[in-house]
């Protein structure tokens, strides 16, 4: 006798929504687990590799020139100091490096620099033990100068290395996460298909709002920084999410804005500087009266003014340094007011009395002739009958102490306050004075004292003080 056969109940609601989310649940977990662990080991392999880039950025620019002049200077007997430190810590660093670098050919790079740092302190030893000062500049200019370029050689070429390994993997993992991408889609797409249409609905305000995230994120980080309005969601956590990614772009474009304001800014000082350094004015000035002088026969004055403009010339390249003795510096303003001199000769008279104590203080180059042409164009110029340009220098403690006076026109006081509170701000007025307070700022910070004296119809007075370096104390 056959048993009649019951019917089986349809699946509960609770049931086929607990099926419908384990059949979710195991995919997407599966995925997501995948997905985490590869971003995991490229977010590792990543950070070393940024790690190493900034560990490797640390290795001092100015190493072959530091190291190379102070062998030059042990070599040739101006220094009993060499660069053992320098040395050691390129060596130190060079070894970090191929500890923790996995790309061969940056591993070949951080190898040879620290076989190079070894083989420069076996050469610096070999210089030490070595007696004449011939050999010891053969050495120097065959082993050393050779060794130093080699090891900033091959640190750019570790650079280079990692930069190209961390592109690579760069490329790699957005290919894992266009492949994570595109399966995510499929997962969904065969959700979509057996899942009810409430899911569908849910499924689609989750993802929706996702998507246009990393849509704008991807804008974003192609640069378009422009404020729109936030992803819509249902989600309270995908709206705030939405928000707060509108108010990152609108900071980052606020940022942005001013970063390139400030970087206008000082490519707008940058040039105006320059264009206060060489004047082609006075270049053309002084060549006319050259001219002038020659042809109404004053040769031998012509000879003066030719030997001050190369005096000032030469003393301004200053073999490419922005830091001079305050003898140097004397030198250039004194040739630059001898051409002066020249050209009015009826209305200009100097002196310049530096004090031969601080002859090798350092100072930036060309901090005191904006101060002398500022004085003879808005002072002795302005003043009827002329006057005189006074330059000194003196010791005032552990300092250094420069005045720069003109008996010219003076100012009034409310000039006078308004060209000391342009000098630590943008404005033109004063441009030479700025310059010279700018520069020594730079170089001294808060150990600077720069004052200005004026008085209507007297004159004004411009006194430095600054800790009296030399430079070997630099």
């Amino acid at each position: 006798m056959k048993r009649a056969r019951v019917p089986r109940e349809p699946a509960s609601i609770s049931s086929r929504i607990r099926k419908l989310i384990w059949s979710l649940a195991i995919p997407l977990c599966v995925l997501a687990v995948f997905i985490l662990l590869v971003f995991l080991l490229y977010s590792l392999r990543y950070a070393q590799i940024s790690r190493n880039i900034s560990t490797a950025s640390r290795f001092n620019q100015n190493f072959k020139n530091e190291v190379d002049l102070k062998m030059y200077y042990f070599v040739s007997g101006s220094s009993d100091e060499t660069p053992d430190d320098e040395v050691n810590t390129a060596e130190a660093l060079a070894a970090k490096l191929l500890a923790d670098t996995r790309n061969r050919d940056s591993r070949r790079a951080a190898s040879s620099v620290l076989n190079l740092c070894v083989n420069l302190k076996d050469c610096i030893a070999d210089i030490r033990a070595t007696e004449g000062y011939d050999l010891r500049i053969h050495q120097l200019e065959t082993n050393i100068y050779v060794i130093t370029q080699l090891i900033e050689e091959y640190m750019y070429t570790y650079l280079y290395h990692e930069a190209g390994e961390l592109a690579a993997l760069r490329h790699t993992q957005n290919v894992w996460l266009a492949a994570g991408l595109i399966l995510s889609v499929g997962i969904m797409l065969v959700v979509i298909v057996v899942s009810l249409r409430r899911s569908f609905r849910i499924t689609r305000s989750i993802t929706q709002p996702i998507d246009d995230l990393y849509g704008r994120v991807l804008e974003i980080g192609r640069g378009d920084l422009s404020v729109r309005a936030p992803v819509e969601a249902e989600d309270s956590k995908l709206r705030a999410l939405g928000e707060s990614v509108e108010e990152m772009a609108a900071r980052l474009n606020e940022q942005m804005a001013l970063n390139r304001q400030e970087q206008d800014r000082l490519r707008r000082m940058e040039l105006a500087l320059v264009q206060a350094q060489i004047n082609p004015h006075f270049l053309y000035n002084t060549l006319d009266a050259i001219v002038w002088l020659v042809e109404t026969g004053k040769n031998e004055e012509a000879v003066e003014m030719v030997s001050s403009l190369s005096t000032y010339f030469r003393s301004f390249l200053s073999n490419g340094k922005d830091i001079v003795s305050l003898r140097e510096e004397a030198l250039h303003v004194r040739s630059y007011l001898e051409i002066q001199q020249v050209r009015y000769s009826d209305i200009l008279r100097f002196e310049i009395d530096m004090d031969p104590r601080l002859d090798e203080c350092r100072i930036p180059k060309l901090t005191l002739q904006p101060l002398a042409e500022n004085a003879l164009y808005h002072g002795i110029k302005a003043k009827r009958g002329g006057g005189v340009i006074t330059i000194s220098s003196h010791p005032a403690g552990d300092r250094a102490e420069v005045t720069v006076r003109d008996t010219g026109s003076g100012m009034p006081a409310e000039r006078l306050r308004q060209l000391l509170k342009s000098l630590e701000s943008d404005e033109g007025q004063g441009f030479g004075l700025q310059a010279s307070f700018k520069r020594l700022k730079l170089m001294y910070g808060e150990a600077l004292d720069f004052q200005i004296d004026s008085e209507e119809g007297i004159g004004t007075v411009v006194t430095i003080r600054f800790p009296a370096h030399r430079e070997e104390e630099l």
